[in-house]
């Protein structure tokens, strides 16, 4: 099974819709893999170490911090990103992934004395707001660029604000709580009136 029909079978595992839905036909191979394949989320990885692991949980939940609603935390976000780094990326991408991360993990604590991990909001967000204006000349921020496939080439921040909002949105808690979701909407509407602070609406989860 090559990539891109992992990733088809990943988005199958994480949403729970199905293979028409999402616009694409399984191959036998996937069809056995799916199968067989028990929940994604609750598979045991081990692939960052304690303090990266650390690292990047504190980041998700920065990126999309508890508040009324969920938090990327409660979403399961960060095992879902270790899963997705481990499984998923390339050797490239897996690459800047993991020495953005490392960056993260030994230059905080030497600039601020604690590691990101035990930081408070504001200076995590301070952080993350640097690493975005490092990054801002990356075709990833090009405006309109809401559709595009996995950039090989993204910079760690814009990888790390992609994977979590990708297993945050695709969560039961993102799906259900922060998203719009109706599981027997009987009818179909092309054309409901939003209000500027409505939320999208949750297909599947």
């Amino acid at each position: 099974m090559n990539r891109r029909e992992f990733l088809q079978c990943a988005a199958i595992l994480i949403t729970g819709v199905s293979a028409s839905q999402l616009g694409f036909t399984l191959s036998a191979e996937q069809t056995v893999y799916l199968a067989a394949a028990p929940d994604y989320n609750t598979t045991p990885v081990n692939f960052f170490t304690p303090v990266q692991r650390e690292t990047v949980t504190a980041m998700c939940e920065a990126i999309i911090p508890r508040t009324d609603t969920p938090g990327a935390i409660d979403a399961g976000v960060p095992q879902f990103l270790e899963l997705m780094v481990a499984d998923w990326l390339n050797d490239e991408e897996r690459g800047i992934f993991i020495s953005g991360l490392q960056d993260i993990a030994d230059r905080i604590p030497q600039e601020y004395g604690k590691p990101f991990s035990q930081l408070g909001p504001q200076e995590q967000l301070q952080i993350l707001e640097a690493l975005e204006d490092a990054a801002s000349d990356s075709s990833w921020y090009d405006l309109g660029n809401i559709q595009q496939v996995y950039m090989s080439d993204a910079p760690f921040i814009c990888q790390m604000k992609e994977l979590t909002i990708w297993g945050f949105f695709t969560s039961e808690e993102g799906g259900s709580q922060v998203l719009r979701y109706d599981p027997m909407p009987m009818y179909f509407d092309g054309d409901i009136p939003l209000s500027p602070d409505d939320s999208s609406w949750s297909n599947s989860f």
